[in-house]
């Protein structure tokens, strides 16, 4: 059920939710799928009768449906993927986080001069002790996915212990110059996450949509590790099994730059 908290200007919204008010915002119509979404808007006091929102969600609404850029965040950890993420439009800036479990995310209006630290805040960044001693790891994409599946099933299994079974499973792969490394990495990570800003701007000449990632593995008292093979903007399908794979641990400080320098300036972005 779709609900508000007016004390700070967030809402819980499914996606079918944000599907009607945006179709109701911009003035179409609602498709009749779409009407047990729209009857719980109505009950909620988000939407009346006559389609007409509430002046609660305006402001909302007007970033949700023209923002003028689009960051995304997916988050893999045991308990799943969660999609985060922000939209930032001319005037207020949308923040949406998601739930384990849940159908609903919560969105809320966010101070923009706060933008990188609410990006921040949606991975968890912590301040590290002091610089992180660089480390690289390397490896391939099958060997990973080796030591994850055993990763898995190890903690399904009561008693097991995790970190000798995923490096047994990363040296049967072919990883035995990293298995005891990345073994602990895995079994420490607490989130894979990867960030992507998008805006119209222009790119090689020509106007479209630019994008610019970042992906990190945060690995709890082993600290932060950039991944920086495959690299980012990874297109669907550019990762094959045999395609190397490589960490690079740094300190949160690097992780807060690498946020900053996602989004673009001024200067970058042009009207669709």
């Amino acid at each position: 059920m779709p609900s508000f908290d007016v004390t700070r200007s967030r809402f819980r919204l499914s996606d079918d939710d944000v599907f009607v008010l945006a179709q109701l915002a911009t003035g179409q119509p609602v498709p009749a799928a779409m009407e047990p979404a729209a009857a719980r808007l109505r009950d909620a006091g988000l939407a009346d009768g006559a389609g007409q929102l509430s002046a609660l969600l305006l402001p909302l609404m007007r970033t949700v449906v023209q923002p003028s850029v689009i960051v995304s965040l997916e988050a893999g950890g045991r308990q799943g993927v969660l999609h985060h993420g922000l939209l930032i439009g001319d005037d207020h800036v949308v923040c949406h986080e998601t739930w384990p479990g849940q159908e609903e995310a919560e969105y809320r209006l966010v101070e923009p001069r706060t933008v990188v630290w609410t990006l921040a805040d949606l991975i968890a960044l912590r301040q590290s002790d002091g610089d992180a001693t660089e480390e690289v790891v390397e490896t391939t994409v099958d060997v990973l996915e080796a030591g994850l599946a055993a990763l898995e099933k190890a903690s399904s299994t009561p008693g097991a212990d995790e970190r000798a079974l995923v490096a047994e499973a990363l040296r049967a792969a072919g990883g035995d110059g990293v298995a005891a490394r990345l073994a602990e990495l895995v079994v420490e990570l607490r989130s894979q996450w990867r960030m992507t800003a998008a805006w119209q701007g222009r790119q090689d000449g020509a106007q479209g949509v630019v994008a610019r990632a970042v992906a990190a593995w945060d690995c709890g008292p082993l600290g932060y590790w950039l991944r920086e093979l495959p690299a980012e903007p990874l297109a669907e399908g550019g990762a094959q099994a045999g395609s190397p794979f490589r960490l690079r641990r740094v300190a949160a400080k690097r992780v807060w730059q690498e946020l900053t320098a996602l989004l673009p300036d001024a200067t970058e972005l042009t009207t669709a």
